[in-house]
Parts: structure tokens; C-alpha cells; sequence
């Protein structure tokens, strides 16, 4: 998809401002020849064609947009997905959206709740959450359905919710690719060490439930013995994560790999980088600053990209484009998974739906 020419854009290459352009777009006069003569040229040479229906209904109203999603972080899976929305109020410049943002601690589910209240009392046009805590979420979405709010899942879809729309991998194909492409890679009856975040006040996110059942259903499709042991680790306390894993590694000389069903991979591979752990297998998600690191070094083996920016930009887009419209929208929308190895990773342009 190619890149929206904002007016902006054009005010930059044709050296006059945003207001003249937006003037001469819409036939407001008070500018001089000069001017007209220089935008006009622009617009020839970028092809720009403006839609004159959502400028004219952008000067009518402005719309409150709430989005709630666990802490961004730099270089890490949320940062993305608010960097695609980022991207998508960019190309609806003209459209006055106050952006309300609400973030939570993803593993602790007395942070996410007083952060739902809160989200919940807000007078909002529409709301995009990226949901770790179903019950929590389940009954956030209930107050937004009786007051009629809109709302769109990014990351993960929730059953017994109605939401306008979903932009999501699927968490269940992805576990299940995991484990094939684990089990492809370690020796026979070897055992597989599975990462799993401590979280306070629920067991996991729905996104983990997910791929658990994806990846167990694998190795139970394909008839495949290897055993699966859990590795905890307390992600609010990560000067701990080296010890709980060094426990772990402890006189396990049958761990043939390991697998990270969330995007905090880079925590293995660092630790296999500073105690000199080469033969071990390690399958990851997401492709966050550690985990691209981890895969360039060599120390994972695969990396799953999910398409967070993109799922952000589809999300925001799709939230402006009904409230202008009311237009039905598709519910379902999946985006692709991607494989990349060390080989590759070099060649991939995560966010190409932008170029």
C-alpha cells in the first residue's frame, strides 16, 4: 500500500503552508497565482486526489477516541502497535480525533482494572483495546455496549464480546507453528522448556491460552513425546529473570529447545549469550528490539513477526472511517505471520504495507 501524500506533504514541496494548500483544494480564494501555480504542479507530480467528502465532514465535529492497551515500551510489541495508530491519524490529518491513551501493567490485573474504570467512565466516540485480561475485559466491553461506544480489539478477539471490529493474528495457528518449528529442530526425546510469565491475579493472557492449546495440539496431532516443562519467570521483577533461568538450566541436559509464547524471547537469548549456551534451540515471537538482536547473534533459531504496526494502523483507520460513515465493517481481520531466521532478517521490511 503506498503511502498516503498528506497536505502537509505537499505544503513542504511547494514551499508555501499547510493553510494555503488546504485554501486551494478547496476553492477558498485569498491566495496569490504564485502560490496556486506551485501547489498545482505538487499535486500533478504526486497524483494526489483528495477526498473532498471526509475534508468537508472533518470541519463539522471533532471525535474522542480512547485507546487502552498494556505499558509501551521502547522496542517492544506495544510500541508497534501504537506506532501503526500513529501512522493511521496521519493520513486522516484533516479529521480532528482527540486521541485519549490509557495503558496498563499487562501482568498485573489490579493495574488493567482501575485502568478499565477509568476507561469506562470516559465519554468517548469509540475505544481500541488490546486486551491481556479477559474477565477484566469481558466486563469493560459490557459498560461500552450499554452506553453504545464502539469499540476494536487490537492483538486478540475475546468471546462474549461484540466488538466492530478485531485486527489480530491467529494466537492459535501461531503456538501451533511454534511447535512444529521446534520440534523440527531438536533431537528426538529431547525436552522443550516453555516460558511462562508470573502474573498477578490470573493464570495467563488470552494470547498465551491460545497458543498453548495451539502448540499442544500439535504435538498431540503428530503423536510427538516430548516433554514440556515450564519455566517461570516474575517479569515485574527482572533482576531475577538470570536466576530463575540458571534454576531452570540447572542439571537439564535433556533440554534439546526452548519456546517463547510471548515476545519476551530476548530474556533467553541474552541469557544464552552471557553463559555461552549455543546448543540449545530457541523458537520466539514478535519482532521487538531484543528478539531481532537475539535472532542477528544466532541464539534463535526462528522469529515469528505478528504485524503489530499493522494491526494499529487497520484498527485506528477502521474506528475514523466508521465514525464518519457508519458504515458496516468486516469483524474479522487476521493479519499474516511471518518466519524469519538469522538469514533473513536482514531482507524483511516489517512494516511494508507502509512503503
Amino acid at each position: 500500500m503506498q503511502r498516503k501524500i498528506r497536505i502537509k506533504d505537499i505544503a513542504g514541496m511547494a514551499g508555501v503552508s499547510a493553510g494555503t494548500v488546504d485554501r486551494i483544494l478547496h476553492n477558498r480564494g485569498n491566495v496569490s497565482e504564485s502560490a496556486r501555480i506551485a501547489v498545482e504542479e505538487v499535486l500533478k507530480k504526486v497524483n494526489y486526489k483528495p477526498n473532498i467528502h471526509i475534508s468537508g465532514l472533518s470541519l463539522k465535529r471533532k471525535y474522542k477516541v480512547v485507546i487502552t492497551t498494556p505499558h509501551v515500551m521502547k522496542g517492544e510489541y506495544w510500541e508497534s502497535i501504537h506506532s501503526g495508530i500513529h501512522h493511521a491519524l496521519e493520513e486522516f490529518e484533516n479529521i480532528r480525533v482527540q486521541c485519549l491513551i490509557y495503558t496498563y501493567n499487562q501482568y498485573d490485573i489490579y493495574s488493567c482494572r482501575e485502568v478499565y474504570d477509568q476507561v469506562a467512565q470516559t465519554d468517548a466516540d469509540a475505544v481500541i483495546i488490546g486486551p491481556t485480561f479477559k474477565e477484566e475485559t469481558v466486563r469493560l466491553t459490557k459498560q461500552l455496549d450499554e452506553r453504545d461506544t464502539p469499540y476494536v480489539f487490537v492483538d486478540s478477539p475475546l468471546e462474549n464480546t461484540s466488538p466492530l471490529a478485531f485486527f489480530t493474528s491467529d494466537h492459535y495457528i501461531c503456538g501451533y507453528l511454534v511447535a512444529k518449528l521446534i520440534t523440527s529442530i531438536i533431537p528426538t526425546g529431547s525436552d522443550i522448556g516453555m516460558l511462562q510469565a508470573v502474573r498477578i491475579g490470573d493464570q495467563s493472557a488470552n494470547t498465551s491460552i491460545l497458543r498453548k492449546r495451539g502448540f499442544n495440539d500439535y504435538l498431540n496431532q503428530k503423536k510427538i513425546a516430548n516433554s514440556v516443562r515450564k519455566i517461570p519467570f516474575t517479569a515485574m521483577e527482572p533482576e531475577k529473570f538470570d536466576q530463575q533461568l540458571a534454576e531452570f538450566f540447572h542439571d537439564r541436559q535433556k533440554i534439546g529447545g526452548v519456546v517463547v509464547l510471548n515476545s519476551r524471547g530476548g530474556i533467553v537469548a541474552d541469557y544464552f549469550a552471557k553463559n555461552g549456551i549455543n546448543d540449545i534451540r530457541l523458537v520466539c515471537l514478535d519482532l521487538t528490539a531484543s528478539n531481532v538482536r537475539g535472532l542477528k547473534d544466532g541464539y534463535i533459531d526462528f522469529l515469528i513477526g505478528q504485524e503489530p504496526e499493522h494491526q494499529g494502523f487497520l484498527a485506528m483507520k477502521t474506528v475514523i472511517e466508521y465514525l464518519i460513515y457508519h458504515k458496516p465493517v468486516k469483524v474479522k481481520n487476521y493479519t499474516q505471520l511471518d518466519i524469519l531466521t538469522k538469514e533473513t532478517i536482514g531482507y524483511y521490511n516489517q512494516f511494508n504495507f507502509m512503503s
